[in-house]
């Protein structure tokens, strides 16, 4: 069997390196496409070197550009990538602009779509990633449910029938890295002169957050006004905008740095008295680690997060410290995310389902 796996962001890369390891196990041949939806080094090939994974069979170069211009790039290239290696699946991740568009090119070719993490939902329509995740489970034959309920969302929207439950991938690879970097320090507490439990950890990235120059300066403000270190991993789209806006990213609390290969990130957040942030993986990703949340949106699609107490969304800058200087949430045993073999579920189904 053949199957191709389309990503172009820094979660999909995290998310494909145990399918890559669960399909070569399985003697499936594997075929990895990179858009290059995200072009900074730092946040995408690294990843694959970090992850493991090795460097991409094809690598579409597409880069930045409007949500048209980038999903219509990729588009016109992916028609020819799934014409040359016609696999069995097309294998989809999350809801980026490269998520809907190797749905759309696969399902015109007639080529079977399988979507990884289907059936997260915000219900916020303004979200460019909602579009993405819904057009894409409604165009997939096989939706793989990350979360109960996910599992629960698609059969509201009578998707049950090509719903299936493997558990979260990201699940799989965190508790591979965390073992792995749990023995040593991250390298922020050298570089930054920080202590273990003495500091934050944020991403902040999302338009809805950036794009407006007062709700920037709001959330910066919320953020530099903390009792602790923030040690902002600032993306380049977040420097650009904020050197536009004029906002200072080096004042107060605040210590801007540059984004961190998948297994820093995870070193410096287990080291940190929490995590704030508007990324959908970071949320669950600090769940996983047993690391305190604050989350900058009005909704999460990880409401379980939430449900157990660690997790929490503020959006103004009062908000912001109240929910980061929280005490310490009750410990849970809770797992919705799965056992960390999710992966190998993926590529069962993939299997079963070309067999049938």
């Amino acid at each position: 069997m053949k199957i191709v796996s389309v990503v172009g962001a820094r979660p999909q890369f995290v998310k494909l390196a145990p399918i890559h390891k669960a399909a070569l196990a399985a003697g499936v041949e594997h075929i990895i496409v990179h858009t290059g939806q995200h072009y900074d080094p730092m946040l995408s090939d690294v990843f694959f070197d970090d992850l493991g994974i090795g460097a991409p069979d094809v690598h579409l170069g597409v880069g930045s550009g409007s949500h048209g211009v980038q999903t219509g790039s990729m588009l016109a290239a992916l028609d020819a990538v799934f014409d040359e290696h016609r696999p069995d699946w097309v294998l989809v991740y999350g809801d980026t602009n490269s998520t809907v568009a190797a749905a759309l090119s696969a399902v015109k070719m007639h080529i079977p779509v399988a979507h990884l993490e289907a059936g997260l939902r915000s219900f916020n329509r303004r979200m460019p990633e909602e579009h993405n995740r819904v057009m894409t489970d409604h165009a997939a034959d096989l939706l793989l449910a990350p979360t109960q309920v996910a599992v629960d969302h698609l059969a509201t929207e009578g998707l049950a029938g090509r719903t299936v439950l493997v558990g979260d991938v990201m699940t799989d690879v965190l508790f591979e890295v965390r073992d792995d970097v749990a023995g040593r320090p991250s390298a922020l507490l050298e570089e930054l002169g920080l202590t273990r439990g003495g500091y934050y950890v944020a991403t902040i990235h999302r338009a809805e957050n950036t794009d407006d120059p007062d709700r920037l300066r709001d959330v910066v403000a919320g953020l530099a006004g903390l009792d602790k270190p923030v040690v902002l991993l600032a993306h380049p789209r977040v420097v650009a905008k904020a050197a536009s806006h004029d906002i200072q990213l080096m004042e107060g609390s605040l210590i801007a740095h540059a984004p961190l290969a998948y297994p820093e990130l995870i070193a410096a957040a287990l080291s940190s008295a929490g995590v704030v942030t508007d990324s959908g993986g970071l949320q669950k990703e600090a769940f996983l680690l047993g690391v305190p949340c604050t989350t900058v949106r009005t909704e999460t699609e990880w409401v379980e997060t939430v449900q157990l107490g660690w997790n929490v969304l503020a959006n103004s800058a009062e908000e912001i410290a109240a929910a980061v200087t929280r005490p310490r949430p009750i410990a849970t045993d809770a797992a919705p995310y799965g056992d960390g073999h999710a992966a190998e579920r993926v590529i069962s189904e993939l299997l079963d389902a070309a067999e049938a």
